[in-house]
């Protein structure tokens, strides 16, 4: 049986994270895709980045999917994707996920207090 921990163990041995200086710059290069995989109700309290895809981790699957009606065209297989979450966790689960459906260039991008305290662009 896996716990939560051995969930986190294995989607972190396949997830590169990067710092968030790291991903502010590829950020300002404007080839990184953020998404925000939080529930929309921390947005208001802590805003995210600046142009980030609000999906809930929970929706994913069918946001990446580009046979589902729910696809976000954003999302595209070869696209330089960041996730980002409050911590990390969820970042580093929805990057595997997103590896396991075919993505190549996904990246957990950690919590977004990391992001902002670095001085990342923000948006409410």
């Amino acid at each position: 049986m896996k716990t939560a921990k051995d969930y986190l163990k294995e989607a972190n041995s396949v997830v590169e994270k990067i710092s968030p200086a790291e991903g502010i710059e590829q950020h300002k290069s404007g080839n990184l895709i953020v998404v925000d995989v939080r529930d929309s109700s921390e947005f208001p309290a802590t805003g995210t980045v600046q142009g980030a895809l609000r999906i809930p981790r929970g929706l994913i699957e069918f946001f990446a999917d580009d046979t589902h009606p729910m696809h976000n065209s954003a999302l595209k297989k070869d696209a330089q994707i960041g996730i980002i979450c409050a911590v990390g966790g969820q970042a580093a689960l929805t990057a595997k996920t997103m590896k396991d459906m075919g993505f190549e260039n996904v990246v957990n991008l950690g919590g977004v207090s990391g992001w902002a305290e670095a001085g990342g662009p923000m948006e409410n």
